[in-house]
């Protein structure tokens, strides 16, 4: 039988994460010992003081509906969070929780975007931005960066692709795929070209705040356009989330903050859909948020130990190129050299390679909107990508 399906499923990809990690999966299910280094996730257990508050909640009876946006409990932390570690002000009705960061962004497209509302979107680009743009009759506009200007939008870029039917921009540091983070010098210099132009919205993704190094050793304060220009903060929404900081990917917990109109809409939004994130999740990131923060220097340590491995070892490699980051757990090296002397097509075909013939898992660059790259993961064991490393050596 034919179905008829609605056309804009039509314009939208598979998220390519989620579909490396599903091959490697149906290889693993072979008997096949695949090295993970396609998903973004840390490998790191959730605290055990956040488990226990899960259990906790489930055994005093916190298994019912609780508000779509969150339980005051958690909404209240959320905002004690942004005073604590950023001196940003936002009351309860400017918070919202949602089903994961993915979800905010996906409440804001649907919020207030129209059919012929452009998106401007550097790249490379978390796999999903633009899709979301799409899904809600809008136009992403996608704006190439590169390794020569470290992946970070210039304002002369940013500038030259506004125009009249601009309606948001996207900002995400630290950087998935490429780690890249913005200084503050950096974000004030594009701040002054959208204080030219009120209407544009603007989001920054800040789900990987706390992981970070390599300025000032680690030790520099994260900032996001808002922190650097506060006269954005009425125009500016902050996705922000307790799955990568806390080792809670599963626990689909991300939350946003803005204008107050903003975000009842987007309240409105996931009312019409999902409802209200998990009771028992909401209650694990509550502890998250207010509870012992050593996991975040356990895991960065970790990080930033694998990312100077990776770094050197990968650049000793004939043909890849491999930037330093500055967060996130992510490298995002030029392959171009190696997918010439394999004899390769591109950076899909080389990702396919190495997941059949080296047993690896990688997410092509052209899936970021970075053809000739690919992203490495470092959200596995040091074993793991020493066992990469060799198997690339040897190619």
């Amino acid at each position: 039988m034919n179905y008829i399906l609605s056309d804009r499923v039509g314009k939208v990809k598979p998220s390519a994460t989620l579909a490396v990690t599903a091959k490697a999966n149906e290889l693993k299910a072979q008997g096949i010992q695949i090295i993970p280094m396609g998903s973004g996730e840390p490998d790191f257990d959730t605290p055990k003081n956040i488990q226990d508050a899960a259990i906790a909640a489930i055994k005093n009876g916190q298994t019912r509906y609780t508000a779509v946006d969150g339980t005051p409990e958690l909404k209240n932390a959320i905002i004690s969070k942004f005073k604590r570690d950023n001196d940003l002000s936002y009351n309860n009705n400017e918070v919202m929780v949602s089903s994961g960061g993915k979800q905010v962004f996906y409440n804001l497209c649907q919020a207030v975007l129209n059919t012929g509302d452009e998106v401007i979107i550097p790249s490379p680009y978390w796999v999903s931005y633009p899709d979301m743009v799409i899904l809600a009759n809008a136009t992403p506009i996608i704006v190439e960066t590169g390794l020569e200007q470290d992946f970070k939008i210039t304002p002369e870029q940013l500038e030259a692709n506004i125009t009249n039917k601009t309606k948001l921009f996207v900002i995400n540091s630290p950087s998935n795929p490429t780690g890249a983070v913005y200084s503050k010098t950096e974000l004030q210099a594009l701040a002054r070209v959208l204080r030219k132009y009120p209407q544009v919205l603007i989001i920054t993704d800040d789900i990987y705040e706390h992981i970070r190094w390599g300025v000032n050793n680690g030790k520099d304060d994260f900032i996001n356009i808002v922190m650097a220009d506060a006269s954005l903060k009425e125009r500016t929404i902050i996705l922000n989330g307790v799955s990568k900081g806390y080792a809670m990917t599963g626990w689909r917990i991300g939350y946003g903050a803005g204008p107050e109109a903003i975000i009842k809409t987007m309240k409105k939004i996931q009312g019409q859909s999902t409802s209200n994130p998990c009771s028992i999740a909401q209650a694990a990131a509550l502890e998250a948020l207010n509870g012992d923060q050593d996991i975040i220097d356990t895991m960065v340590a970790a990080f930033s130990e694998r990312h100077d491995f990776i770094v050197d070892t990968l650049n000793a490699i004939d043909g890849i190129e491999c930037p330093k980051s500055q967060g996130a757990f992510y490298s995002f090296p030029r392959v171009e050299g190696l997918i010439k002397r394999l004899e390769l097509k591109d950076d899909v075909e080389l990702s396919t390679y190495c997941l059949e013939k080296l047993n690896i898992a990688l997410v092509p660059g052209s899936a970021f909107g970075a053809a000739g790259y690919v992203r490495f993961s470092f959200a596995t064991s040091m074993d793991n990508i020493k066992i990469a490393v060799e198997k690339l050596s040897n190619i």
